[in-house]
């Protein structure tokens, strides 16, 4: 009952109903492609940590960062799309994710009185190795008030947008994500119900009844089995360690396995990341930060590769 309907996600990309609050002017997420998980080796700087001041080892997540491009933006009236002013030219390959139309509208004048504004971006996989060329589609929010949304909307249109534009080392950050897909499980791996003795009726790997005698209705609380897995979820405030242009600074011999080379700007974050590799994760600022979190990033030392 924790997380429901369990149902499986409708894209690879998850899509963000919720943004926290920021007074800069800049975006408020990226598009990053999961790479792998490394060790690295840092100095503890937690205050109450009994190795304060100590070595000490901690997994990472490499989450691939190439730069995104800003094709379009859209201005909000009363929740519904007042117009949307695009590139003037666009990229080839966005025209394998969406239908790219001939007449284009990059003209800011007229809009009227909005309510907001968000900028249409997509990813640029073609640049990584993960052998994908269509990219990846997303509406972002911005920071700051309207008059610095609209000249950053029009100074960014038809540009690239950066990782250390958005995040630097130390922030704390959530993943959207979507997990592994599991295929058509049973109700021992889906649910977690305990095996039954090997001389009950019928099924060991199985509940004993699904509910009372003859029910006109399945309750939906019932274990039964079906899909698992390819599911929407969201990790609250995972610290980004480092920053990185260069991805030899993580790249193991051969690159990194079921991945290949990182070969654009890359960030480090603090433990695991949902999702199988080459997968799109989204990164935004915490919409929930701990205050008691530790916001200056630990000095790393080395990358165990």
């Amino acid at each position: 009952m924790q997380f429901w309907p369990r149902k499986r996600s409708t894209h690879s990309l998850v899509r963000v109903r919720s943004w926290a609050d920021e007074n800069k002017v800049k975006p408020l997420g990226f598009i990053g492609y999961k790479a792998g998980m490394v060790q690295l080796r840092i100095v503890d700087n937690r205050p109450k940590s009994l190795t304060k001041g100590q070595t000490i080892a901690l997994p990472s997540t490499i989450i691939e960062c190439p730069s995104m491009t800003v094709f379009g933006v859209v201005f909000y009236k009363d929740s519904k799309t007042l117009k949307t002013v695009l590139a003037g030219k666009l990229d080839k390959e966005l025209g394998k994710r969406m239908p790219l139309p001939k007449n284009k509208n990059h003209n800011f004048s007229n809009i009227g009185e909005y309510d907001d504004l968000r900028l249409l971006v997509h990813s640029n996989p073609k640049s990584t190795g993960i052998g994908v060329k269509k990219p990846k589609v997303m509406e972002l929010a911005l920071g700051g008030n309207k008059e610095g949304k609209l000249t950053y909307a029009q100074q960014m249109l038809g540009h690239e947008i950066k990782i250390e534009d958005v995040f630097d080392a130390g922030n704390s950050v959530d993943v959207h994500g979507v997990s592994k897909g599991k295929g058509y499980q049973g109700t021992v791996k889906r649910f977690g119900v305990p095996i039954r003795q090997h001389k009950a009726e019928k099924t060991k790997r199985g509940i004993g009844t699904l509910g009372s005698w003859t029910p006109k209705r399945v309750q939906f609380t019932v274990p039964q089995p079906g899909k698992m897995g390819y599911h929407l979820r969201t990790e609250h405030n995972k610290q980004i360690l480092r920053v990185g242009q260069d991805g030899k600074e993580v790249n193991s011999a051969g690159g990194r396995v079921n991945y290949g080379l990182v070969k654009n700007h890359f960030v480090l974050l603090k433990g695991s990341v949902v999702g199988s590799k080459k997968r799109a994760v989204f990164l935004c600022k915490s919409i929930r930060p701990n205050v008691k979190h530790v916001k200056e990033a630990p000095e790393l030392v080395n990358v165990i590769k």
